[in-house]
């Protein structure tokens, strides 16, 4: 990777949330991700590497930011000269009511940070897409449908307007099949809020995650909240076919 990371121009993917979107995923894949220069990960503490599935406790864990960006190269949307850098700012078990995504909360002020910092690297870095995955924390503080959306709508906002680019895809989807099935009953006015948010903003879209497995159904051990390595994987390519309808 070139020292000079100034020098480089960037597509921005700004990528915030909780641990499906921070990635808690394991088990086997078919095919790992392979780490390239042309993808870099600006950390939320601070600092840029080239983007990785991470080690975590003897196994590998997952990011669907890695194969959206596969999808992205491969579909040719990487301009000749540019990279990729991911705006690492999801963190696991996090939500709007426990009061980190709301304006003026931590995992807020510090995803604004990363997006300042990231445009004022190079004047031609450009912000592509915000990819984001979170809910399953308001929805076990039981968020009400219309505080959810708003707390949605107001962070979907922010992120535009500090990327300078109004019309910024966003992109979320839904839970774990399994987890739904093992909750019941607080999941739907959390998942009903995102699926409306998606519905009205011509710029936004709602992936399914229908056949997607969680870590549970993968390799045992009882975790229905995350999906696997594998269905992030799939996620991943999920996003970006619903990131394709939106620009085109």
């Amino acid at each position: 990777m070139e020292n000079d990371i100034a020098a480089q121009a960037f597509d921005l993917f700004v990528q915030g949330g909780q641990s499906n979107s921070d990635g808690t995923g394991f088990g086997d894949v078919e095919r790992p991700y392979e780490p390239t220069e042309k993808v870099l990960y600006m950390l939320p503490g601070g600092g840029i590497e080239v983007a990785k599935e991470r080690p975590w406790d003897g196994m590998t864990a997952g990011d669907l930011s890695l194969s959206f960006a596969e999808k992205y190269i491969a579909d040719g949307l990487l301009a000749e000269g540019r990279k990729i850098l991911i705006l690492r700012g999801a963190v696991g078990g996090t939500g709007f009511l426990d009061g980190r995504w709301r304006p003026g909360d931590d995992l807020h002020a510090n995803l604004m940070r990363m997006i300042k910092e990231a445009l004022a690297l190079n004047i031609e870095n450009r912000p592509v897409v915000f990819l984001w995955h979170q809910g399953e924390t308001d929805a076990g503080l039981k968020a009400s449908y219309e505080t959810h959306a708003k707390h949605l709508e107001t962070l979907v906002g922010d992120v535009r307007e500090a990327c300078f680019t109004p019309s910024l895809p966003f992109i979320c989807a839904d839970f774990v099949q399994e987890w739904k099935a093992v909750e019941g009953t607080t999941f739907p006015l959390v998942e009903r809020a995102m699926r409306n948010v998606c519905k009205a903003d011509p710029f936004a879209k709602f992936v399914e995650t229908d056949g997607l497995a969680s870590n549970n159904q993968q390799y045992g051990g009882g975790d229905t909240i995350h999906f696997s390595r594998a269905a992030l994987q799939q996620l991943g390519v999920r996003y970006f076919e619903a990131y394709k309808k939106i620009i085109r």
